[in-house]
């Protein structure tokens, strides 16, 4: 349950609009369908992604450490995927569609998908599941998800994927795809389509970003926290096509908070585009080195002093396990996956030319939200959201090829 991200998706999608709806935050194992207020004989389409950190490396890697008690397999948000279907079955909805990581394909030795496939078709409906990149679909981000898409016999059939609307860069291959050919031991795997020879080139970092305000040029310049409903400028006209789209002809943009990081300002400052943790490491230990230099402080004469510098100037986490967790964005690629863990740290998307880890804004730019997309919470929970939320590009290739599968592809000419 995410009252935050209830109240934000009821303000962007009804309030501001003048809709007087909101979205309900409940206990799913605890509600049925007649708590929805649905209208009778209306028929809807049940959407929705289960709690992923269950079945995520992260989130796998996060209760192991906890215990034995607490590992993965015992999570009970693992199962919460039969909850949604007994929503969708209850409901009789005409299609149904469900999002998730592609590690659920593999959670305890269990296909979630293709277990969800086998209950639907069980149940009277034509099942299929993929692995979507939403890099394809104009997201400047490599973001892999799992996509189950059924729909009921006698209301359509699965005759269309989601469609690409870019290229990759070059023969880069995804972690997943590699594995798509074991895939097809599930009867009801689809390999995504392939995007047109002609399409535009993944949107890049640098593409999305640039027009954005600047926020913090300098590692040495005072750092003053900046609320979310501040409205800036743009830096400059939009430069490209996905600028214009996030844009929508607004001249200003807000969403400009990023994390205090005093100590990493002036690592942040020296890491090149791709850098990981282990280059921040080494630049630390210039920056330390040279400290120990300037003030003339050595291990062997002064060790508390020399602890208090090291404490200053270099970061105490462990090279083993932090090497992936802090990286900077490279302005001439899609970013890497935006996760949930932002609303922590932003150290795993640093700033392609600023030394700072992402804003707010930026977060929602790399999923493809719309600068009109506002964000009335903390800090903190508009990061979780954003990492959290299927990328609203990619959620349109679905809606699409999902009418088109319910004889309703005139709805979206």
């Amino acid at each position: 349950m995410d009252r935050s991200a209830a109240s934000t998706a009821s303000y962007n999608l009804y309030w501001k609009n003048g809709i007087d709806h909101e979205h309900i935050c409940g206990d799913i194992t605890e509600s049925t369908p007649e708590t929805l207020e649905i209208n009778p004989g209306t028929s809807p389409i049940v959407i929705g992604g289960p709690p992923c950190q269950a079945y995520s490396r992260a989130g796998r890697a996060k209760l192991n450490s906890l215990g034995e008690h607490r590992s993965f397999h015992l999570d009970t948000r693992g199962k919460l995927y039969q909850d949604f279907l007994r929503f969708a079955l209850e409901l009789d909805a005409p299609a149904v569609v469900m999002e998730n990581v592609p590690e659920s394909v593999n959670y305890n030795g269990e296909n979630i998908p293709h277990i969800v496939c086998g209950i639907l078709e069980d149940n009277g409906y034509e099942a299929v599941w993929t692995i979507l990149n939403s890099a394809d679909y104009g997201v400047p981000q490599i973001r892999e998800r799992v996509i189950v898409m059924a729909v009921k016999k006698g209301f359509g059939e699965i005759i269309s994927l989601p469609i690409p609307t870019h290229n990759r860069h070059s023969d880069y291959r995804t972690q997943y795809e590699a594995r798509f050919p074991g895939f097809a031991e599930s009867k009801f795997f689809h390999k995504p389509n392939l995007p047109a020879t002609d399409a535009p080139r993944w949107v890049t970092v640098g593409d999305a970003l640039s027009d954005l305000p600047s926020l913090f040029t300098d590692p040495d310049q005072p750092y003053a926290q900046t609320k979310l409903n501040l409205r800036l400028p743009y830096k400059h006209d939009p430069k490209n096509e996905y600028q214009k789209a996030m844009r929508s002809g607004s001249e200003k943009v807000s969403g400009h908070a990023f994390r205090r990081t005093l100590r990493d300002f002036r690592i942040f400052n020296d890491m090149a585009p791709g850098d990981n943790y282990l280059n921040a490491l080494e630049i630390a230990n210039v920056h330390f080195k040279k400290a120990l230099k300037e003030r003339r402080v050595n291990e062997k004469d002064q060790p508390e002093e020399y602890k208090k510098i090291k404490k200053e100037f270099v970061p105490p986490y462990s090279a083993d396990k932090f090497i992936g967790k802090w990286r900077r964005l490279d302005p001439l690629k899609p970013s890497h996956t935006v996760v949930a863990h932002l609303g922590t740290d932003t150290y795993s998307h640093i700033h392609p030319w600023e030394p700072r880890g992402i804003s707010v804004r930026e977060a929602a730019r790399l999923q493809s939200f719309p600068d009109d997309f506002v964000f009335n919470c903390s800090m903190s929970d508009a990061f979780k959201q954003i990492g959290n939320a299927v990328p609203p590009l990619m959620s349109e290739a679905i809606g699409k090829a999902m009418l088109v599968n319910l004889n309703m592809a005139e709805v979206v000419k």
